[in-house]
This record gives C-alpha cells, structure tokens and sequence, in this order.
C-alpha cells in the first residue's frame, strides 16, 4: 500500500526494489487491493505495479501468492464502498487483467459496505469462485458473527481473515483467535499501527523497544515476530517503501521470542 498511496511514494523503479528485496528475502504473499492509489484517477496502480514487478523479476515467482481486494471504490480521494455483487464482478475481472492472471490466487472483501447485506457480498464471491475467477476467498475489517456467515455461504474457499492488529490496537483478538480455532489464515493489517504512527512504534511501544534493545535487533523485527507468535494461523503483512524494511520484516521469521520476552509484550 505505501508503494501507491502516499504522495512521497517511491518512484517506479524504487517500487519495484522493494518487491523484488522481498522476494529474495523469501516472501511468498503480497498483499494488494484495487483501491491502492492516490486517487479515483489511477485506480488499480498498486495491482499494476505488482504485476510489473513480479514480471521483472530475476528469479522464479511461481510460488508466489498474490492477494489482492475488491469492494472499496475512489471517488477522487475519497474511499468509497461497493460490496454489490454485480460491483465485484466487475471489479474482479479487472484486477485479472490488470495482473495479467487467469484466476486471481486470492480474492478478498475488502470492507463490509452498509447498503449491501453481508449475505449477498459473500454470496457474490462464492459466485466468483464457481466462475473460476478466483481459487480462494478472503474477507477484510469482519467481526466473528460476519466471519462464520462467510463461513456457511463461502464454503470451503474461504481461507483468510485481514482485520487491523498492532501492539496499540488489539480489538481483533477475538476474531484472530476465532480464526485459529477454524483453521482460517488471519492477517493482521497495520501491524505497526499504520503508515502515520509506524515511524515513532519504538516510541510508542516502548515494551517492544526495550525486547528490540535487548535482542540487539529493530523494533520492527520484534513487533513481527510477536504477531507470527500469536498463533499458527497468523500472517502478518507490513507495508513497506524501501528494500531494507522489508529485509529486516521478513527476517523476524527466524526470530525466536522466549516465554518471558512473549509474555512482557502480551502485557504491554
């Protein structure tokens, strides 16, 4: 998301470093949405920009998963919602071309939209699954009680949940726990608390800071390696706008926090 929507993004060829550090560094999911843009205008720039990276890259990406969301529209600047069926059809099959896929890895909803019931949102993406448009399904910002009627329509092809998770801002915990109970991927989006507090998280998270001094690594690493901690099911997915970042994010993966160290950050 940084690599389109800040107006100090990274030029092109910046943007594409950063996916292919990520690639190298052994990362095999990306994250992405439609609406990743400044604005209504360039709609679809963060898919482009993925698919344009992914198709210069050196090495073999053939195992790399991409997901992509649908069901937030722009209206210049402003973000917007469409949860309707015929919306994300329609939406779908333009982020295929624009990824340049026959089947997109996976699909997610977006954020639930008010004027169209959940039921009917889920029903269009079971429906884009037995179109052969998508292989699995995703949802975004969904409470345990939308989480299960996805459960029941979607079936089987339901595969993740992305809500908001971060050391100051752990309201998801039911629904993250809910998902290890069901087996469900459950990503937590923001995992440093979102481009606008992510600079000051050794700050702000100072318990976090104080395992980061002691472990002689960033406090990014830790932040990471506590959410992977969580549980099995949990994949976070930290933005990124430069080659080291993403370096030092991947590496929290080899990171092992010890019983005393998880516990201090749990109660932080």
């Amino acid at each position: 998301m940084p690599l389109s929507t800040k107006e100090d993004r990274p030029s092109p060829q910046q943007a594409e470093a950063v996916v292919h550090a990520a690639l190298d560094a052994g990362v095999t999911l990306i994250d992405t949405a439609d609406a990743y843009a400044r604005d209504e205008s360039e709609f679809g720039h963060n898919e482009s920009l993925v698919a344009a990276a992914l198709a210069s890259y050196g090495g073999d990406p053939s195992s790399v998963l991409v997901a992509t969301k649908g069901g937030h529209t722009r209206q210049g600047t402003d973000w917007e919602l469409d949860g309707s069926p015929g919306y994300l059809r329609s939406a779908c099959e333009a982020s295929l071309r624009r990824l340049g896929v026959e089947a997109i890895g996976l699909y997610q909803y977006h954020r639930p939209d008010p004027a169209t019931p959940w039921e009917e949102s889920m029903g269009g993406l079971r429906a884009l699954v037995d179109a052969g448009l998508v292989r699995m399904v995703g949802i975004s910002n969904a409470d345990i009680a939308q989480i299960d009627a996805a459960r029941e329509i979607v079936g089987p092809p339901l595969v993740s949940v992305q809500n908001e998770f971060s050391p100051s801002f752990r309201s998801s915990a039911g629904e993250l726990a809910h998902c290890a109970r069901h087996g469900l991927a459950f990503l937590p989006w923001s995992p440093f608390g979102g481009v606008s507090s992510a600079k000051s998280l050794g700050s702000t998270a100072e318990e976090f800071a104080a395992v980061a001094e002691d472990l002689g690594v960033s406090v990014y690493r830790v932040t990471v390696a506590w959410h992977l901690a969580q549980a099995d099911v949990v994949l976070p997915i930290p933005g990124a706008s430069r080659p080291e970042s993403i370096r030092d994010s991947a590496a929290a993966a080899d990171l092992q926090l010890s019983a005393d160290q998880l516990a201090r950050l749990d109660a932080a």
